[in-house]
């Protein structure tokens, strides 16, 4: 039996790196502790550091390490199980504030896609409520959440300033429709400024984007768009676990 091309293309330098450091991570570095700097990671392995950085990028993304502001690269802590399909039954933010942190609304223009699936004119004004999902104390999610005013139709009648309060009212507000379903999907990307700023990571970072569309009444009634910390999250899905997002 031949060989194929795929068979044929050698293993990239980088790959092969990044399964040493794998192994020198489990047997040389503590959970929590700072790797030497790139210079000194080099001149051990005897590569470049342009390999070097491919290498860590790929631990980074399977969550065996982390990049933190004002530290370092460090080694992640163990997965623990977070739920991301935990809504679907009910409106988003019902769980409780101990998982979702509501921060504030304001209104905006949202995003030419979150406009598309809003069926709304590109130039139209949401409530666009921000929240942030934290997990042991640390931040796991920062969230947008986009809702026509179509959708709240009460909250005009409600005398309360923009900000927290106005978010909390939204939120309310949105409640009094009936979910009849919701579309989710998942796409990775690379943290923007404030996002990374909200995650406690550097902009840039891998970040896996939770778009999910809200249906009631027989229309799109919000729109959420939430950035989730790749480095540290796993979403697996099925039958009868649902979803499960898996974060350091």
């Amino acid at each position: 039996m031949g060989t194929t091309q795929l068979e044929s293309v050698p293993e990239p330098k980088y790959w092969h790196l990044k399964t040493v450091l794998s192994d020198a991570l489990d047997s040389e570095f503590a959970v929590g502790e700072i790797l030497p700097n790139e210079r000194e990671l080099a001149a051990r392995f005897g590569v470049a550091r342009a390999t070097l950085r491919q290498a860590l990028e790929q631990l980074e993304l399977e969550g065996r390490l982390q990049r933190r502001r004002g530290v370092g690269t460090t080694v992640a802590p163990p997965r623990v199980g977070v739920a991301v399909g935990d809504y679907a039954h009910g409106w988003t933010d019902t769980s409780g504030e101990d998982t979702w942190q509501t921060v504030d609304s304001t209104e905006a223009v949202p995003p030419a896609e979150v406009a598309r699936l809003l069926e709304l004119a590109p130039d139209a004004l949401v409530h666009r409520v921000r929240r942030t999902r934290m997990t042991h104390g640390q931040p796991l999610a920062a969230e947008l959440l986009y809702v026509p005013a179509e959708s709240v139709p009460g909250l005009a009648a409600i005398d309360t300033p923009s900000g927290l309060a106005r978010a909390r009212a939204v939120l309310r507000e949105l409640r009094r429709l009936e979910l009849e379903g919701r579309e989710q999907s998942v796409e990775l990307g690379s943290a923007r400024a404030d996002d990374a700023k909200e995650l406690d990571r550097l902009p840039g970072a891998p970040v896996l984007i939770v778009t999910t569309r809200y249906v009631a009444e027989g229309r799109t009634a919000a729109v959420a768009v939430a950035t989730y910390r790749a480095d540290t999250c796993r979403l697996t899905f099925g039958d009868a676990a649902g979803e499960e997002l898996l974060a350091g």
